[in-house]
Formats: C-alpha cells, sequence, structure tokens
C-alpha cells in the first residue's frame, strides 16, 4: 500500500536498526523503560511466521521507516471468529502529518476485512455446497456428500467475486 511518499509493508530483518528506534521512541513516549533485550525479544516475536504478532511499517521514499505497527488475531468465541488486536501504533515525530498512521491504519483495516470476507466465503461455500451437489450427477460409489460440491460452489463464489471488482 503506497501514500504520497509512504508505502506500508511488514517489518523485515532489515528493518532492526530503524525499528529499534522507533520502538524505543514509542516506549519513551509512554515513559516505559525498555531494554535492548526487551526490544529484541519483540523483534523476534514479529519476524517469526509462527508467532501470533505481527508487524508492520511505514516506509518513506528515502528508505527511513516513519511508523509502526503491532498487532495479532484473537479468537472470538462468541461468533466463532477471529478479530484483529491493535497493540501498539507509533509514527516518529518528524514524519508525524504525513499521513503514516492513516495509511498504517488502513492496512489494518484491509487485513481485518480480508479475514472477515474469507471467513464469509468459507461459510458461502457450505451453504451453497448441499445446492450444487444436489444438481451432480450421483456418484456411484461412496457415501457422504460428493467433494466436487465444494469445489463448483468456490468456483461461483469467486466467480461472483471478481464481477464485483
Amino acid at each position: 500500500m503506497a501514500g504520497t511518499d509512504i508505502t506500508i509493508r511488514p517489518v523485515t530483518r532489515d528493518d532492526a536498526a530503524q525499528w529499534h528506534r522507533l520502538y524505543t521512541g514509542y516506549a519513551e513516549f509512554y515513559r516505559v523503560e525498555q531494554t535492548a533485550e526487551i526490544r529484541d525479544t519483540v523483534l523476534s516475536w514479529l519476524l517469526d511466521d509462527a508467532h501470533t504478532s505481527q508487524g508492520l511499517v511505514a516506509e518513506a521514499s528515502d528508505g527511513t521507516l516513519a511508523g509502526l505497527a503491532h498487532f495479532r488475531p484473537f479468537a472470538r468465541p462468541l461468533s466463532a471468529s477471529t478479530g484483529m488486536y491493535l497493540d501498539d501504533l507509533f509514527v516518529d515525530p518528524e514524519h508525524r502529518g504525513s499521513g503514516a498512521a492513516r495509511l498504517l491504519l488502513a492496512e489494518l483495516a484491509r487485513r481485518g476485512l480480508r479475514s472477515v470476507l474469507s471467513e464469509r466465503r468459507r461459510r458461502w461455500e457450505e451453504l451453497l455446497a448441499p445446492h450444487v451437489a444436489a444438481r451432480l450427477p450421483r456418484r456411484t460409489s461412496g457415501r457422504g456428500p460428493d467433494p466436487r460440491a465444494r469445489a463448483v460452489a468456490a468456483s461461483a463464489i469467486a466467480c461472483l467475486e471478481t464481477a464485483q471488482e
């Protein structure tokens, strides 16, 4: 995602020095004492695909990191869905007014919406598959739902989604 001169992307190992600078600024803003060990631990979480914590950075056109956002998914048992929790959002004072915070939040919203749409898509496939199965030629062997029904339902939904874009 790009703004006028800001690009939003996942944090990478190459960002370590600049990320440390931003995260130190974030901790200082909230008057929280922090050590290099704490920052190293958090960064290791953000770089570990198996960890739930994720990070985005706002990169200015000159390659300087202007801001960061740390977030993680969480379960919503009552609705059997997944939400997104924003842990940290910080923009370097020199880059405030650049749109970096707005772009970071927009990317988080896009990612959250994609997750919600994915869940809705799965539910639509489950609802549509029995109707598709009823119209498929009968299988001669085996019991249970025809596995082709789910694939046909998914293809139909994908066609509808493409048509709406």
